[in-house]
């Protein structure tokens, strides 16, 4: 049995035993985690979800939290200029070892959700989401007093 999953902006086509290298995921090493964006089960009869399968899930353990090779970005402005600018960059990853595909009852496995690092420092203060800009206070008042 085989799906594909939907992850830091990425889709993976894995089955039990793949080990993958996916954007950084808020857990440990050690770790059980499931995926719950599923886009497709297959196996004896393939089902396709729209946009996802309900009910499905992709059961893995985190194996470590590795970083990507290092992508260097040169710049050179030419002519009377002549500045140079070279930057790095290395991409931090989350290896994880598939164990099973559920093709139902995702919700009564009882696993932790995989959510990436940022919904989880959202998680972590209490916000859900990026919540409305609240008003500044003076453009408040004159807005409150032209209304009156």
């Amino acid at each position: 049995m085989f799906a594909v999953l939907k992850t830091g902006g990425k889709q993976y086509k894995v089955q039990a035993g793949d080990v993958l290298r996916v954007e950084l995921i808020a857990a440990v090493a050690g770790e059980k985690i499931q995926f719950n964006e599923i886009l497709m089960v297959g196996g004896d009869a393939v089902t396709v979800g729209a946009p996802t399968v309900a009910g499905a899930a992709v059961v893995a353990e985190v194996i470590d939290t590795i970083k990507a090779d290092k992508v260097i970005t040169f710049h050179k402005r030419r002519r009377k200029h002549s500045s140079q600018r070279t930057r790095g960059h290395r991409q931090q990853l989350t290896l994880v070892r598939v164990t099973e595909v559920l093709a139902s009852g995702a919700e009564k496995s009882g696993v932790k959700e995989a959510v990436g690092t940022a919904e989880a420092r959202r998680a972590a203060h209490g916000a859900a989401a990026p919540a409305e800009v609240p008003a500044k206070p003076k453009r408040a008042k004159k807005a409150a007093e032209a209304q009156e």
